[in-house]
């Protein structure tokens, strides 16, 4: 990880940006002191895992009733 200066990191921040954006990353220091580091996000959206676990769901419920009832009958049951 590169230490870059917060006067550096201010008029190079676009550059930084992008060089972030292809997975570098960088210790901002003022005053020689370590104030905030600049890293990749890492996605929190998973798609092909979204995938799965609907398709692992889907699976899970074959074969599964509801005793007669309807799902429309089980919600009104549950109000008052």
């Amino acid at each position: 990880m590169r230490e870059v200066a917060l006067f550096e990191a201010k008029n190079k921040l676009s550059g930084l940006l992008d060089r972030v954006a292809v997975g570098e990353e960088f210790l901002i220091t003022r005053h020689g002191k370590p104030v905030a580091r600049l890293s990749p996000v890492t996605p929190t959206f998973d798609r092909a895992k979204a995938k799965q676990a609907a398709k692992a769901l889907l699976e899970a419920r074959k074969g599964v009733t509801l005793g007669g009832l309807s799902i429309k009958e089980l919600v009104n049951e549950g109000r008052p």
